[in-house]
C-alpha cells in the first residue's frame, strides 16, 4: 500500500503538479468565478438602476400615451399591454384570444407599427405611442376600413375583428394601391376561425379605393 502511495507521489512530483495543489487551484478558480459573477450581477443592477426605477414585485407607476392621451397606472412587472388596456383602462376593444401571439386578435400600434399586445409588457412601452382600435376613428366618423368591414360583412363572431381591422388599417395607410396579395400578406398573422377572409380582403381593397 505504501509502495503505491509513494509511486503516485513520485509521479505527481515528476509532472510538477500534486493532487493537493490541483485541488487547491480548482477551489480558487471556483471562488474566483463566483466572485466575478457576483460583481457582474451587481454591475448590471447598478446599470439598470441608473437607467430607470428599480422594479419590485409590487409593481411600478408608469405612464403611456394611448390614442393621444397620457394614461398613468400602477402595473406589476408581468402585466402585458393587452391586460393593462383591458383590465386597468377599460379599453376592451382590444381582444385577447390565444394570449400567446398566435392569432393577432390583440393587435395594436406602437408608434404606428402593428404589435401583439399580449406579448408586449406594459413596462416596455416606454415613450412609444399606443394606438388601439378605439383610436382609429375620427370622433364619430369611422375609419374607412371600419366602414368597409360593415358594408362587406367582414365580421362574424367579432373576436378577430379588432386585430384584423388594425392590420388592414396599417396596410392602407402605408400602401395607397394595395393588391389582393398585399392584403393577404398584411393579414397573414390574423386568425379568423369563422373563415371570412374573402370578405376581409374585399373590404380592405374597397376602403383603399375610397381613401384615394
Amino acid at each position: 500500500m505504501d509502495k503505491k502511495k509513494n509511486t503516485s507521489s513520485s509521479e505527481d512530483s515528476k509532472s510538477g503538479i500534486s493532487r493537493r495543489g490541483f485541488l487547491r487551484g480548482a477551489g480558487l478558480t471556483t471562488a474566483g468565478t463566483i466572485l466575478l459573477s457576483s460583481d457582474m450581477l451587481a454591475f448590471d443592477a447598478a446599470e439598470n438602476s441608473a437607467a430607470g426605477k428599480m422594479i419590485s414585485a409590487d409593481g411600478v407607476e408608469i405612464k403611456m400615451k394611448i390614442n393621444g392621451t397620457v394614461q398613468r397606472l400602477h402595473v406589476e412587472p408581468r402585466t402585458t399591454l393587452s391586460n393593462a388596456l383591458r383590465d386597468r383602462l377599460g379599453m376592451t376593444g382590444t381582444k385577447v384570444v390565444c394570449d400567446r401571439g398566435s392569432c393577432s386578435a390583440c393587435t395594436v400600434f406602437l408608434d404606428g407599427k402593428p404589435v401583439n399586445s399580449c406579448l408586449t409588457l406594459a413596462l416596455d412601452v416606454g415613450d412609444r405611442e399606443v394606438t388601439t382600435i378605439e383610436g382609429i376613428a375620427d370622433g364619430e366618423q369611422l375609419h374607412p376600413v371600419q366602414e368597409a368591414f360593415i358594408e362587406e360583412d367582414a365580421s362574424q363572431c367579432g373576436y378577430c375583428t379588432p386585430g384584423m381591422v388594425m392590420s388592414c388599417v396599417h396596410l392602407v395607410e402605408n400602401n395607397s394601391n394595395p393588391t389582393l396579395a398585399d392584403v393577404k400578406h398584411a393579414t397573414r398573422g390574423n386568425l379568423c376561425r369563422c373563415g371570412t377572409y374573402p370578405h376581409v380582403f374585399k373590404a380592405t381593397l374597397s376602403a383603399s379605393k375610397k381613401m384615394k
